[in-house]
């Protein structure tokens, strides 16, 4: 069982890894485990035990609200880039993200507890974290010059996944949850790896 929920954690989470010099998208590398396909296409089976906090259950609720944002993003960046590596990226986030939001509202789920929130929570005003990507501001991806469609793109979901570094963050500060903090840690690395390919295609 063990060796199944590192599989599932690893394929959710897995950085999106650009080639060096910012030409090309190679595949996320298979988990380093002998885990079957069977073993990770049930994600929403892998269950997270009872012991939890109310931190675990804000980092899930608020990493989904970002997840579904970025979705909109990737689906509309998809369509739209230009270049072959920025469409491959965004290509990328939605599948990897899909598996991402269906286990944590499994999670949830398992609690009894909301996959969503009341509201939009930013980090900005308590623990000096940026604010919530905004409804307008992805809005706007969609009508946006073509010629301007990646720079804004990529600025805006680099601070949008900047945001999930610092949700992955807290949980890893405050939250009791073992499966929840060990995602929170592949979240963080993963998004820290994108913000990093997203600065070198913002130079490319």
């Amino acid at each position: 069982m063990k060796r199944r929920v590192a599989a599932v954690l690893a394929l959710a989470a897995a950085p999106l890894l650009l080639g060096a010099c910012g030409t090309a998208v190679d595949k996320p590398a298979p988990p380093s485990n002998t885990a079957t396909q069977a073993d990770v296409k049930n994600v929403a089976e892998i269950t997270a035990g009872s012991t939890f906090n109310d931190t675990d259950v804000m980092f899930l609720q608020m990493l989904i609200d970002n997840l579904e944002q970025g979705q909109e993003m990737a689906r509309t960046a998809a369509k739209r880039a230009t270049r072959p590596q920025v469409a491959e990226l965004a290509k990328a986030v939605q599948v990897t993200q899909a598996d991402e939001i269906k286990l944590m509202k499994s999670w949830l789920a398992e609690w009894d507890r909301p996959a969503t929130l009341d509201q939009r929570v930013s980090l900005h005003a308590d623990h000096g974290g940026m604010p919530s990507t905004g409804d307008k501001e992805i809005a706007s991806l969609t009508t946006v010059k073509k010629a301007q469609f990646e720079t804004a793109f990529l600025n805006l979901f680099l601070a949008h996944q900047h945001n999930a570094v610092e949700f992955a963050q807290l949980e890893l500060d405050k939250g009791g949850n073992e499966l929840a903090r060990s995602f929170a840690e592949r979240v963080k690395q993963s998004r820290t790896d994108q913000v990093q390919q997203m600065l070198k295609l913002l130079a490319g």
